[in-house]
């Protein structure tokens, strides 16, 4: 094997030297078999947290014509840990407040509902991604039903 014809010491050197990067590559992947960089295994001393529970973002409007009630609805809503992306006036009154699907998660749309205190019947779904919120809430005439108005809240309705 002719690798430098004049050096024989250089040979020697280049060959030496390619050996020991062989072996320095065979003892890390050995090594690295052996102790994997990555523990598949829980560590018991950290505590679980909640970080899996997704914000549920909702937008309330007041479809009964009584000033205040989105305020207070958004404000029982944060108090709860949601997200209340806006709130406003609905076009038209509703006799009943309904609560609406935006993106088909009805689960999510559900636990909103049972917040509020309305029944599976006042739960719809009417898919519109651009209103950027999971849930669309309408607080219809009959917004004294909801948790938010009943007497053991004692919410206040000045805003």
């Amino acid at each position: 094997m002719k690798i430098l014809t004049n050096n024989k010491f250089g040979n020697i050197c280049l060959i030496l030297s390619l050996a020991l990067c062989v072996v320095l590559m065979l003892s890390s992947f050995i090594l690295r078999l052996s102790n994997p960089p990555v523990d598949n295994t829980l560590d018991e001393s950290i505590e679980p947290t909640n970080e899996t529970e997704e914000i549920i973002q909702v937008n309330v409007l007041n479809a009964c014509g009584k000033n205040g009630l989105a305020s207070e609805v958004q404000q029982f809503l944060i108090e709860r840990g949601y997200d209340v992306v806006s709130i406003g006036n609905y076009d038209s009154n509703l006799e009943n407040s309904v609560i609406i699907d935006r993106l088909g998660d009805i689960n999510s749309t559900n636990k909103v509902a049972y917040a509020l205190g309305m029944q599976d019947t006042q739960v719809r779904s009417e898919i519109d991604s651009s209103q950027l919120v999971r849930s669309t809430i309408i607080i219809g005439k009959d917004y004294f039903t909801l948790k938010p108005f009943s007497s053991s809240n004692n919410l206040t309705t000045n805003y």
